[in-house]
């Protein structure tokens, strides 16, 4: 049974281990920091020198997410280090939506409790800190600051080491790279740039799923007709990262770095999956719609899940991301595509943009009641 005294000691030293953590990732923006002013209570960005160049050109943001209940996959597991890949994803892709550069992430991990008596919870502790590192690298981002709360009860879980981890990402945006949607036209392809897991979207379903259909051991099982992993194993699969990728198509926020491709928008395909986010990023382009005719095939293990849940293929399409983490709309699809293989991720032209409103999807999902899906 957990405490229900909170370990500060335990705490003034985990945050010391965070911080010394974070020092690791400073190497990827390494003009972004100012060393003078350097200390436990956190290092400071450059707001002179940086930006000097750019200045009254650039906007400056702030992106918040988190990785909602996917801890619980992790903490069934015991197996933490993915969770950084999953947080900084959810931060840091959602900013490439604006053209935006993402810079440094700060993080907020509240755990159930600190015990430096249970192997688990400093055994979990370090895996987090290891991916937090493994992560930035994977953005090209450098890790500010953080905080660590014990909040006892209002922090649940499975086993002893309970988590919930957000955080907050800083990014520059140039005037002249800023994505609007209004440089869509007819024509222009659509990249999806593939995405083997569930990212961190949609995950309570798939708990429920596997709870309900499989029982409480559930993450030990193997289902043959999905491979040799374990359920927990593929349902954990962490969620790629695509900051990187984006800052080398679109160039950053500093034009003096050539752009690999242009690039006219995007979609980060969370939450309310391709009809949401690739409506959003129609939006501004009133009179055109997409056509998805040649589409990634949607991970083998969210099929079982719409399946395990009897979801109809439109309702899976509105809920997880069904075979692309992002969509680009470009003129230069090549290019993007070459430059997501030299990332390490398998992209495709899915389909174009249309003048006819709407969005068509040719259907991949588990039903295959119909061709064709239209939103």
């Amino acid at each position: 049974m957990p405490s229900n005294e909170v370990n500060i000691a335990l705490g003034d030293e985990m945050s010391m281990f965070f911080y010394e953590a974070s020092k690791l990732t400073r190497d990827n923006r390494p003009d972004s920091l100012d060393l003078s002013l350097d200390s436990f209570e956190g290092t400071a960005l450059i707001a002179g020198s940086y930006f000097a160049k750019h200045i009254g050109q650039l906007s400056l943001g702030h992106e918040l997410d988190g990785i909602g209940t996917k801890p619980e996959i992790s903490e069934r597991l015991n197996e933490h280090f993915g969770s950084a890949f999953d947080l900084f994803a959810m931060v840091g892709d959602d900013v490439c939506t604006r053209g935006g550069d993402l810079i440094s992430i700060d993080t907020v991990l509240d755990v159930r409790e600190l015990n430096d008596k249970n192997e688990d919870i400093i055994k979990g502790m370090h895996q987090l800190a290891e991916g937090m590192v493994a992560a930035a690298r994977a953005s090209g981002v450098v890790v500010m600051t953080g905080e660590i709360a014990e909040l006892g009860a209002r922090v649940q879980g499975y086993g002893d080491f309970n988590y919930s981890w957000s955080g907050v990402g800083f990014y520059a945006l140039h005037q002249d790279r800023k994505l609007t949607g209004k440089e869509l036209a007819a024509g222009q392809q659509l990249v999806g740039f593939a995405e083997p897991g569930f990212r961190s979207n949609g995950i309570t379903d798939v708990r429920n799923a596997m709870l309900e259909h499989y029982g409480p051991d559930w993450h030990l099982q193997v289902e043959p007709a999905l491979g040799d992993l374990a359920l927990g194993r593929l349902m954990q699969t962490p969620a790629t990262i695509y900051a990187g990728l984006m800052r080398d198509i679109h160039g950053g926020f500093d034009t003096d770095v050539v752009a690999k491709a242009k690039v006219t928008a995007v979609a980060h395909i969370t939450g309310g999956g391709q009809p949401s986010k690739i409506g959003r990023m129609l939006k501004r382009s009133p009179g055109l719609g997409v056509t998805i005719d040649n589409p990634i095939a949607p991970p083998a293990a969210m099929l079982h899940v719409q399946t395990l849940r009897g979801f109809d293929d439109k309702k899976a399409y509105g809920k997880w991301h069904m075979g692309p983490g992002m969509v680009v709309a470009t003129p230069d699809a090549q290019k993007v595509i070459t430059e997501a293989g030299r990332h390490g991720i398998a992209a495709q032209v899915i389909g174009e943009v249309t003048d006819e409103p709407g969005i068509r999807i040719k259907n991949r999902g588990a039903q295959q009641l119909e061709e064709w899906l239209t939103f």
